[in-house]
């Protein structure tokens, strides 16, 4: 690999300054005018975000934002911009339910996700995350909420049989690969894979054994088997892209039970595995407390992720025996340090949050 170096002159860092200007400037004016015509078009909730260069937004009938892609339109010639913005946005509605079941049916996929706040229809699927249902658009994607089922005269369950049912499982052939990696470009769907019955199981001739997954954010989904001398590095590249994504899932390791459904991979004490499974699912608990607290107009106690690769990792809970505590593997109250089991006979279940917290019984 070439390397460069030396210093830059000052007229050449003052070009470079000026480009980067510009772009910031060119790629604010265009997020502008794309939130311009979703205010028209009804939106009250519009924010961009420089950073992943997206807008965010709220339809009327869900609470979590939706994200519009800016890279397409910059990358296209400014000649006619405006007019492709204005067919950007023409297809997003601040309502954008069908009114019947039968047109609603075959816009539904299923998705994974953590807790979101609202009345979003939903099951649990897996530690911390739940199996959502959405109305696909071409633009963007509508949460099915639990007043909505009302209006086309259906049952939950048969919702999310018809979203898992229109997920058309994909099929791979080819040479084996040690490392699968599924990049979604937003049609896809690849890690609501996940919630299809033997779905992962059929990719044990492609990954030459029994397959491991990670789904560290709505975009990325990674695949090796479970004898892969790759898979400890997963687990560092899978929280890496949990920790920076703005749509993060999950860091943790998924693998398919006997019945073909996908679970939670589970290493026990001796196992190489072990310590990196644990920080994986306490990083997980950590931050779906810390965004759950972030909705909670009660007093909360904090959690933190406490240990080592030597010593193990374990959740702390930091409680003043007046708040809302998290479960956690011990919690420190005052200059006293206790582990869950021998605190857990004092606490009863707070009725409303999910995740679950405790108070003093």
């Amino acid at each position: 690999m070439r390397e460069w170096s030396g210093r830059r002159s000052g007229r050449a860092e003052e070009e470079a300054y000026g480009v980067g200007l510009l772009r910031r400037y060119a790629r604010a004016r265009l997020a502008a005018q794309v939130m311009r015509d979703l205010r028209r078009a009804g939106f009250e909730t519009v924010r961009y975000d420089a950073r992943t260069f997206q807008v965010r937004y709220t339809t009327n009938v869900q609470i979590e934002p939706e994200f519009l892609e800016l890279t397409p339109l910059l990358t296209q010639p400014r000649k006619g911009r405006r007019k492709r913005i204005h067919a950007y946005v023409a297809g997003l509605t601040p309502d954008p339910v069908p009114a019947t079941w039968p047109i609603a049916q075959p816009l539904l996929r299923p998705v994974l996700r953590g807790t979101t706040p609202g009345n979003s229809l939903r099951r649990p699927a897996m530690p911390y995350l739940y199996e959502y249902v959405v109305i696909d658009h071409p633009e963007a994607m509508t949460y099915v909420t639990e007043d909505q089922l009302r209006s086309w005269s259906v049952r939950p369950h048969e919702v999310f049989a018809a979203a898992r049912a229109n997920l058309e499982a994909v099929t791979l052939h080819g040479t084996p690969t040690e490392v699968i990696r599924f990049v979604d470009d937003g049609d896809a769907y690849w890690v609501s894979h996940l919630l299809l019955e033997h779905w992962l199981e059929r990719l044990d001739p492609q990954v030459g054994g029994s397959p491991v997954a990670f789904a560290p954010e709505r975009g990325t989904l990674l695949i090796t088997s479970a004898g892969s001398p790759h898979l400890p590095a997963l687990f560092a590249q899978a929280e890496e892209l949990y920790a920076r994504s703005p749509r993060p899932i999950t860091p943790m390791a998924y693998v398919s039970d006997d019945q073909g459904c996908t679970v939670h991979l589970t290493a026990g004490p001796g196992n190489p595995l072990h310590h990196a499974v644990q920080r994986a699912e306490r990083i997980l608990a950590v931050q779906e407390y810390t965004r759950q607290a972030a909705h909670l107009t009660e007093p909360t106690a904090g959690i933190e992720l406490v240990g080592d690769d030597d010593t193990g990792w374990r959740t702390r809970a930091v409680w003043d025996e007046k708040s809302l505590l998290p479960r956690a593997d011990e919690v420190q109250i005052g200059d006293r340090t206790l582990p869950w089991p021998e605190l857990a006979p004092s606490l009863i279940p707070a009725e409303g949050p999910d995740p679950v917290r405790y108070k003093k019984a």
